[in-house]
């Protein structure tokens, strides 16, 4: 089978990945998703069904931060640092990491950074 387009491939390699990654209420799943313009980070309780914690570079706390950002990584940095703020607020130290089928380096890799600068385990 020959997929097409970059989204196909990426939701191959989610699916693989989803298989093997599961968050409980001790560890839960720290779920990226990324666009053109925007990154989203989400810490995700799968045997809940619930999202626990959310950021991203559209939520009001992480704007006021942006404008000292001079790069995207530097935002990706921040969404990151955020989410683990928000994290290590509700008793969350360690979770694990679900990149989402996008590839580890640039702006995903910069929200992991972020997150364990702040403090998670992952």
């Amino acid at each position: 089978m020959i997929l097409k387009n970059t989204l196909e491939r990426r939701m191959r390699r989610k699916g693989r990945i989803r298989t093997k990654i599961q968050g409980n209420t001790s560890r839960p799943r720290l779920a990226v998703y990324r666009s053109l313009k925007h990154i989203y980070a989400q810490i995700i309780d799968d045997v809940q069904g619930r999202t626990i914690v959310s950021a991203s570079s559209l939520s009001k706390d992480v704007r006021d931060q942006m404008k000292d950002a001079k790069s995207s990584m530097e935002v990706c940095r921040l969404v990151g640092m955020v989410a683990a703020k928000k994290a290590l607020e509700q008793n969350i130290t360690e979770v694990v990491f679900d990149r989402s089928g996008y590839l580890y380096h640039g702006r995903v890799k910069a929200v992991a950074d972020g997150a364990r600068e702040a403090g998670l385990k992952f």
